[in-house]
């Protein structure tokens, strides 16, 4: 884990996060063994809540369509990220959208200050250590954006973030909000 989080750290700092191309698309289910796909399992993982520490699980969402950004506070892609995922919040909630920041730093001291600067008032979760991030998400680079529909399973996956890949978001949480509840 902590390898992880250095490497992530290394490749921020480097700037070389920020130049990977993205992987933007749908997820594909894994093959059985007779090669045809599977329905992929709906997440499953608790993290906390920021701030209080009440715990969280994403299977509660169930029903609604998740978006969930993997950020950290030295993300610099996810000051612009978080205030534009706020907005697609607002503008679908009333359809069944929920929007959650998923932090992965390993102080979270540095998240108040953070959300200060970037004026963000999203549902924060906390992942302690990355746990999630590495083991269930297999986050590879920040941000990640992951979509998931209303019966819990990862949709989209989105490496990265620019302001013009909002467009494709949008399209693809009209798509998974018309899916039937």
């Amino acid at each position: 884990m902590r390898l992880v989080s250095s490497l992530l750290v290394a490749l921020a700092l480097s700037g070389c996060a920020q130049k990977l191309p993205p992987l933007t698309g749908p997820v594909s289910p894994p093959s059985t063994p007779s090669g045809m796909a599977s329905e992929p399992l709906p997440l499953d993982f608790t993290v906390k809540r920021y701030p209080g520490g009440e715990p969280y699980a994403i299977s509660s969402d169930r029903g609604d369509v998740v978006l969930l950004d993997v950020w950290a506070t030295w993300c610099e892609p996810c000051r612009d990220a978080l205030p534009m995922y706020q907005d697609l919040a607002k503008h679908y909630a009333d359809r069944g959208l929920k929007v959650y920041a998923l932090n992965v730093d390993e102080d979270a001291r540095a998240i108040p200050s953070f959300l200060d600067e970037v004026k963000v008032e999203l549902p924060i979760l906390v992942d302690t250590n990355a746990a999630v991030a590495d083991a269930v998400l297999r986050v590879r680079s920040m941000p990640t954006t992951i979509l998931v529909d209303r019966k819990g399973r990862v949709r989209y996956v989105h490496e990265g973030f620019a302001e013009e890949f909002l467009t494709r978001y949008q399209a693809e949480i009209e798509e998974l909000l018309a899916e039937p509840r």
